[in-house]
């Protein structure tokens, strides 16, 4: 992501409350916005480049993955880097480097090109969570109608969303279907790129240009739980990635489907469930929540597998928005968990460990579900990654259960 909704890391710096307002939030949002649209804006046209470049469906899965290793670096780099130098300078940065994917892509040729633009799209969704999430935090404060932590998310998800299914729309209605959806996302990010350079810094103090390998931190003290609540959140992801990544062949070779509206709209309710997992986890007991992930990670499992072995979309729609739902309970649980049981010294490099997990996880099942995809097919490849998933959902199970005993 493909890409869900990363916390700021770093120490807390001090804030100029309220500073811009509105209409720096505005500006922000849709920063955060397009620049996440941008990154799965490829999904539904990864068929055409295949037919276009004649490359294969291991090497889609390598184009995907190649995008979600650069956000693991990315993180694990840049991850501070607003903290250092300021929110603004960032949000230009991530933006323009945005952009730069939007003109790669409209002008790619081959897939050396392509590569190009998703690494150029990781490094721009790595920079512009962390510093969209703490400029909103900071130009909204946290006493207003809107919680900054909710309009980030909302740009999140739906930029990841509406990305693939935009795509998908204008690749099936208007001329040019591998030009025009770029030029499109190139003028929407050259305009929110003119937004963020306009808006005033909001962080009051940086601490200078230090660039520096971020070490990753599993905090001691809810150790057990972290660890549990990263492995059912990574098979989600790893779901995510493998649906962003193949869901355009399953509909072509297996139900002989040409919509890129249609696979945009697919990955959309995966992304959309997600989202809403995020939601739903505020209204389910902590001690209930990684339980009923698992249950969804399990059932989300079975439903692909039956899309594979039956051939039928409905399976795989409504398995895309249950593995969505879990995955988003899962990823707040470890979040909450992280936010408010870990020691505050270590919290930015605990939430960023988190993540690099998951994003890990988003990039190489894709890519060893590509290797099955040759050797195999895709029907049994997708068969065999959702055992996987499903197992791994289990061995999560049989861990809370085995707690629950000791306790």
């Amino acid at each position: 992501m493909a890409d869900p909704p990363l916390r700021p890391t770093g120490r807390p710096q001090a804030s100029v409350r309220g500073r811009g307002g509105r209409p720096a939030a505005v500006s922000v949002t849709f920063a955060f916005w397009i620049t996440m649209a941008g990154t799965t804006a490829p999904t539904p046209l990864y068929p055409l480049y295949g037919a276009e470049f004649g490359f294969t469906p291991f090497t889609v899965t390598v184009v995907f993955a190649v995008y979600a290793l650069g956000v693991v670096l990315g993180l694990l780099v840049l991850g501070r880097l607003s903290d250092q130098i300021g929110r603004r300078p960032v949000l230009v940065l991530s933006t323009l480097l945005s952009a730069a994917a939007a003109l790669v892509f409209l002008l790619a040729h081959d897939l050396g090109v392509m590569l190009v633009g998703r690494v150029l799209s990781g490094f721009s969704a790595a920079l512009v969570t962390g510093a969209a999430t703490a400029a909103l935090t900071e130009v909204l404060g946290n006493r207003g109608r809107i919680r900054p932590a909710t309009l980030a998310l909302f740009a999140n998800m739906s930029g990841l969303g509406c990305g693939t299914l935009l795509a998908g729309i204008l690749a099936d209605t208007a001329p040019d279907p591998l030009r025009t959806p770029w030029a499109v996302l190139l003028v929407l990010a050259v305009t929110a790129l003119t937004g963020v350079a306009l808006i005033p810094e909001s962080s009051a103090h940086r601490s200078g240009l230090v660039l520096r390998l971020q070490p990753l931190h599993v905090p001691g003290e809810i150790r057990p739980d972290f660890l549990r609540s990263a492995t059912a959140a990574g098979a989600g992801f790893a779901v995510l990635g493998v649906l962003t990544a193949v869901t355009g062949l399953f509909l072509g070779t297996v139900l002989h489907g040409t919509s890129c509206a249609l696979t945009g709209l697919v990955v959309f309710t995966a992304f959309a469930g997600t989202a809403l997992g995020q939601f739903l986890v505020r209204f389910l007991r902590p001690a209930a929540a990684l339980p009923a992930a698992c249950l969804g990670l399990v059932l989300a499992a079975g439903l692909i597998a039956t899309a594979m072995a039956t051939r039928t979309l409905a399976p795989l729609v409504v398995g895309a928005v249950v593995n969505g739902l879990a995955t988003g309970v899962s990823m707040g649980h470890g979040l909450g968990s992280i936010t408010t049981r870990s020691a505050p010294e270590h919290r930015g490099a605990s939430v960023s460990t988190f993540f690099a997990i998951l994003y890990t996880m988003l990039a190489l099942p894709a890519i060893g579900v590509g290797v099955l995809i040759r050797e195999s097919g895709l029907r049994p490849a997708g068969e065999v990654f959702s055992a996987v998933v499903a197992a791994l959902a289990v061995a999560v199970l049989v861990s809370l259960v085995r707690t629950g005993r000791d306790a």
